[in-house]
């Protein structure tokens, strides 16, 4: 069975599953929906922070022009110009974010 964009329905859940055994993630679900997984940061997966601002900043540089909608702004200048602080800025955001969800541990 092939999703919405034509990749078999089993390659993501493979993937997800080995990046749990590695540590990367963890799967869990929400208190109100038992259905739905939650894959959430592992510290092991928030220190792969630095890599995604490289591919961010790469994309920055080589696809802008053949997609300029591509996101652009305050984020955008901080990771222009300082990359750690962007970093930084990711990895805040992430844990405020999850300090507020509420999900199964």
């Amino acid at each position: 069975m092939l999703n919405v964009i034509g990749v078999a329905t089993n390659v993501p859940s493979t993937k997800l599953k080995l990046l749990e055994e590695l540590g990367v993630i963890i799967k869990t679900k929400r208190p109100n929906n038992k259905k739905t997984n939650l894959y959430l940061l592992t510290d092991k997966g928030l220190a792969l922070t630095p890599i995604l601002v490289e591919l961010a900043t790469w994309s920055d540089n080589h696809l802008r022009d053949i997609h300029p909608t591509i996101l652009n702004g305050k984020q955008m200048e901080l990771l222009r110009h300082d990359k750690a602080a962007f970093a930084r800025m990711l990895e805040k955001k992430y844990r405020e974010k999850l300090a507020t969800m509420t999900y199964v541990q």
